[in-house]
Formats: structure tokens, sequence, C-alpha cells
């Protein structure tokens, strides 16, 4: 059943134009490195070529030399000059300021989000000196930037609220009765988005490019294109089973327009659902079912990858379902849980009698 859907093609398309705009604002000796990231996944050669351009905006302002040219003209010599004191002040200027650049958003700068842009720096300076563009690594010995407490807190629901979570979709719980109304056109689709993204914890993003023929009861599978395009298979229970069936049978038809339409998720407007809408849709009913949790898409796998680990205790599981390419991911992501099991061992008695 594997594919590329239109829907995907489209994707990566955009991807890879808005990195080719990107690109014209970054240094040549740049590209080799993007495009190498860009064969493997558009979307994080996006993220590196802005976390390089914050890189060489901050050159720009407080390196000598480079002052009065433009990004794009700033030659590698310059950055063969740098010392790991300088990738230090640089990471300490990431921690007290928002970046913004060409128009972009404001990015908030933790410890996480500086340990990210690191690794798209180190990873430049990496093939610079592997293809023999730089003779040493400016960012060799550079200080690692250590998360701080509470950066690995797992947002996540209980299995109580997410009985209430689910309760409050599947009753179409509105603030008003004009959303009341406007929820019950779309209720079984919500309730199948809903139940699909707490059963299986994939993405946001793959569970909008679902197409219909995606979706296999015979066997209660689903085909779920990963980061990279790589495409995997994953099974669903018969909740799942019957809230899709419903959307499929008693809603779908209502959007739509075209006997040939693929996408499975639709919205109103009779177009493949988009991800922020997905992403308004959780959050409008996460006021109202757990208003104490600021829950998301992501919480919802978050939610899904905590219960599954709490019932099998294996990580390796957790990793290949929720689609970690390295199992570090979901050991930093679970970390808490471990510490949680070994704490849990030191009140038994491994040695009281029967």
């Amino acid at each position: 059943m594997g594919r590329d859907s239109q829907y995907n093609r489209e994707k990566q398309r955009k991807y890879r134009e808005k990195l080719k705009e990107l690109k014209t604002f970054l240094p040549r000796y740049t590209y080799d490195f993007l495009d190498e990231k860009a064969q493997r996944n558009p979307n994080t050669a996006v993220s590196y070529a802005y976390d390089l351009l914050t890189f060489f905006e901050y050159l720009k302002e407080f390196s000598p030399g480079v002052k009065n040219i433009e990004i794009k003209d700033i030659p590698l010599e310059h950055l063969e000059k740098l010392t790991f004191q300088d990738i230090n002040e640089y990471q300490k200027w990431l921690d007290a300021d928002n970046v913004d650049f060409i128009g972009e958003q404001v990015r908030q700068n933790g410890s996480r989000g500086i340990a990210r842009r690191m690794s798209a720096l180190r990873g430049f300076f990496k093939f610079e000196c592997l293809h023999g563009e730089m003779d040493r690594d400016p960012s060799a010995g550079a200080m690692k930037q250590a998360f701080r407490e509470g950066d690995h807190a797992i947002i996540r629901m209980t299995a109580s609220e997410v009985k209430t979570f689910l309760d409050a979709v599947e009753n179409s719980a509105a603030s008003s009765e004009r959303q009341a109304k406007l929820l019950q056109k779309t209720k079984f689709r919500d309730v199948a988005i809903i139940t699909l993204l707490l059963n299986t914890g994939i993405r946001v993003s793959e569970c909008v490019s679902l197409d219909i023929d995606d979706i296999n009861f015979n066997e209660n599978s689903l085909l779920v294109v990963r980061k990279g395009g790589k495409e995997h298979y994953l099974y669903f229970n018969d909740d799942v089973a019957e809230a899709l069936n419903d959307y499929i049978e008693l809603e779908r038809p209502l959007y739509i327009e075209d006997e040939d339409e693929k996408a499975l998720f639709l919205s109103n407007r009779k177009k493949r659902i988009a991800v922020r809408s997905v992403q308004v849709m959780v959050k409008k009913f996460s006021k109202i079912a757990v208003p104490n949790k600021k829950i998301s898409p992501h919480k919802l796998r978050s939610t899904y990858g905590t219960a599954l680990y709490n019932q099998t205790g294996d990580i390796r599981l957790v990793a290949d379902v929720l689609g970690h390419s390295d199992i570090n991911t979901t050991a930093k992501h679970y970390a808490a849980m471990e510490d949680a099991r070994r704490r849990k061992a030191a009140t038994i008695d491994p040695y009281k009698e029967e």
C-alpha cells in the first residue's frame, strides 16, 4: 500500500522552496551542508537554515570585521578565526535574547532551544571540516548546553483526564450555542481525530496527511509517513476502528466534492484539514476538559507514550511506535519515569520472607 501522496509531495515542495529562499541570505559555502540535510528531510534543512542565519546575524552584529558586509558575503576564513570562547559568547547571547530574523516570529531561547541551535551549528562546522573546507572546528571545546530542571517535564493527561477529554469531544462541549452547532457538524471527525491521536501517538502532521486508502480495517492498520519520508504501518484498537468507521460512513461523505478525494480528514471548506485546525480544536476542548493543563496535539502524543510505557515498561517499543529514530530521544523524554521506577524499587524488601 506504499505511496507518495500528492499532499506529502506538495508539503516537501514548499519546504524546498522555503529552503531555496533562505539560502539567498546565506553564504554559498553553507549550501552543500543544507542540501545534504534536505535530501533526508527538507523540513529539518529549513530549521537548520534559520539556525545558521541566527548565527550569522550574531556575527554581523558583534564580530569585528564583518559588520559592514552582507551575511551572504561573510568569508569562510572569518569562521576559522573564531575560538571556542566566541562560540560560548554566542550561546550567552542566545540565552539573553529572543531572536528575530527577516520578519519571522520571535523564538524563545530556553536551554533546549539553545541546544537545538547549537546542534545545527556544530553539524555545519563538522561538515566543513570533514570535507576539507575548514582546518579546525571553532565549536570544539565550547560549553554544552545543560538542560535546566523542569526542561524534561512531560505534560500529559491521566487516565481519568483522558476520559473527561473524550467525553467533551463526544458531547460537543462548547462555550456557546453557536459553537455547539458548529461542533455538531464535525462531531464524528473530531472524535475520530482525538481518538486516533490518543491511541496511536502519531504526530499531528502524520494525522492530517493520512489518505482514506491508508486505512485498512481488515488488519486495523494505518500507513503513516514519518519524518524523512519513511513509511510505517501502525496498528489501532477497536475504539479507533469504531471512531474512524463512524466518521467515514456518517460524516465524511458530506464534505466530499470530488469522488477522487483522497484526504481522510476534511475541513468545513471541504479540503484536507490543516495542522493548525487540529491544534485549535485540541486547545478548544482542553480548555473545557482539563483547564489546568495546556494540552496540544503533541501532549496527546506524550499522553499515549507515557501510558504505553507504564503498561509495558518497554522503552524500545515506545520508541518504535512513536517513530523516534534514536532511542535516546525516547529515553530522555521518559527519564523521569525511569527514575520513578527506580525509586519504587528502593521501597521493596527483596529479602522479605514469604
